[in-house]
């Protein structure tokens, strides 16, 4: 397999893992998740600009801003499996639901919700919606565009530096690997660009909502796992749109 047929499976293997967009099985050897990983903050682009094509289409239809907000939400979970917004809730369940590191991430991992993941997923939701439905028709491409890549670039930079929790599960599968610190870092630059001198504003939201996030995890748990990863990609995109909207506003 050539250079350029492995790095255009990675891409391929990453989109599989965050969404569930149809894509066609890869063919043997596949790569890892780890030497995936480096490609998670691209599909970013994708899940934005699906997201962008519902808001503007809803809004241009007639729907009010809320309801577009709700749709545009309804696009991201569907895009994505809800794979992010599972990771909060069992990170919430988890994380407050247990005396110790060990019935923690039993918690986390049981498939049931609890009362700390349904407030959690509720009051996520309600600011995501809140953040989008303020902002309305000043929400353009560019701004999905540069929240889907920064809150994935600040899930995979999280992925690339915790430790880990446990010895199975999604955060062992995509440890390791590259460390693409420099595609990273011109992705951040370009998504900083897309959102002009806002753009200083949310990455800094962004890093301290996802520092905060990954600290509490090291602190509870021991590091990373799935959940966490999930947890710090939904909270970082939700916190982006509730920066962009009160600097609108």
């Amino acid at each position: 397999m050539t250079d350029f047929a492995g790095r255009l499976a990675e891409v391929r293997l990453a989109v599989m893992m965050l969404t569930r967009l149809p894509v066609s099985h890869l063919q043997d050897p596949a790569p890892s998740l780890a030497k995936a990983r480096w490609a998670y903050p691209l599909v970013g682009l994708i899940v934005g600009l699906i997201a962008w094509g519902v808001h503007g289409l809803s809004l241009w239809l007639g729907a009010s801003p809320t309801l577009a907000a709700v749709l545009t939400l309804g696009s991201v979970i569907l895009t994505t499996g809800a794979m992010h917004q599972d990771g909060l809730a069992d990170f919430a369940d988890g994380i407050w639901g247990g005396h110790d590191k060990a019935r923690r991430l039993e918690i986390m991992r049981d498939s049931a919700i609890g009362s700390y993941g349904v407030l959690a997923l509720i009051l996520c939701c309600a600011v995501w919606v809140a953040a989008l439905t303020q902002l309305g028709g000043q929400a353009g491409m560019l701004s999905f565009l540069a929240v889907g890549v920064l809150s994935r670039i600040a899930m995979t930079v999280c992925s690339a530096t915790m430790p880990l929790a446990r010895t199975d599960g999604l955060g062992v599968l995509s440890s390791g690997g590259d460390t693409s610190w420099m595609l990273w870092a011109g992705l951040a630059f370009v998504a900083i660009l897309m959102l002009g001198w806002h753009g200083v504003i949310v990455l800094a939201v962004v890093t301290l909502v996802a520092t905060l996030v990954a600290a509490i995890a090291r602190r509870r748990i021991g590091g990373q796992t799935g959940d966490v990863l999930g947890a710090v990609q939904f909270l970082s995109e939700t916190s982006a749109w509730a920066t962009l909207a009160m600097l609108a506003g």
